[in-house]
């Protein structure tokens, strides 16, 4: 009987230092998941201080409080896209240092095909000049 209960709470205090252990390692990871997440988010805006540095390699205050604006955010479970969108809203499209396509930078993105074409025929122009010749 005595052996019995021996072996009872043996496997209690086992399953409960289990328990204590996963619960551990479950916030461990999500600790570590949420600062790769803010370094990823980090390294995509841009400083508003130092201007040619990321928030994640300024250690200015500003970027210091974004970084913990950021984390916190994601502690409340807002998604990148959430985050950079609210960031966009309050700074403007020059905090992110990656803008996508929009209405306002298609010129951007297309200006250097534009260049290449006009270039090309250019070229192309020039060369078939040199042959009527």
């Amino acid at each position: 009987m005595f052996m019995k209960s021996k072996k009872l709470s043996t496997i209690k205090i086992l399953s409960i230092l289990i328990l204590f252990y996963t619960n551990f390692m479950s916030i461990a990871l999500a600790s570590t998941f949420s600062e790769e997440q803010t370094v990823n988010i980090t390294k995509n805006l841009r400083c508003l201080i130092c201007q040619g540095q990321t928030i994640h390699e300024s250690n200015s205050d500003f970027a210091e409080s974004m970084k913990k604006y950021i984390k916190s955010e994601l502690e409340k479970g807002k998604t990148d896209e959430e985050i950079f969108s609210s960031l966009v809203t309050k700074y403007g499209q020059w905090i992110v240092y990656d803008p996508g396509i929009s209405r306002n930078t298609l010129l951007l993105w297309s200006l250097p095909l534009l260049l290449f074409l006009i270039g090309g025929v250019i070229i192309a122009n020039k060369i078939f000049r040199k042959h009527e010749l």
